[in-house]
C-alpha cells in the first residue's frame, strides 16, 4: 500500500485529514513547524494515534511520517 493510499484510508477512518492530524500532534505538544520537536519519541506519538485515534501500527507510523513532514 502506498504512503498516500495509507493517509486516505486514515481520512475514511477517521474522519480527520493529515493536516489535521497535524494540528491535533501540535497542540499535544509533538510537533512544531511541520516537524516533530527534539526529544519527541516516535513510540511516543505512534501510540497516541493508536489509543487515541484508533489507528493500526502501520496507519499510525504514516500519520507520524506526515505530521515529521513527508509528503509523497
Amino acid at each position: 500500500m502506498s504512503f498516500i493510499t495509507y493517509l486516505k484510508n486514515i481520512e475514511e477512518k477517521t474522519g480527520l485529514s493529515p493536516s489535521e492530524f497535524e494540528k491535533l500532534a501540535e497542540q499535544k505538544g509533538f510537533a512544531e513547524n511541520g516537524k516533530i520537536k527534539a526529544g519527541v519519541k516516535a513510540t511516543e506519538v505512534i501510540n497516541w494515534l493508536k489509543e487515541s485515534h484508533s489507528l493500526g501500527h502501520g496507519h499510525a507510523q504514516a500519520m507520524y511520517a506526515y505530521i515529521n513532514g513527508k509528503r509523497s
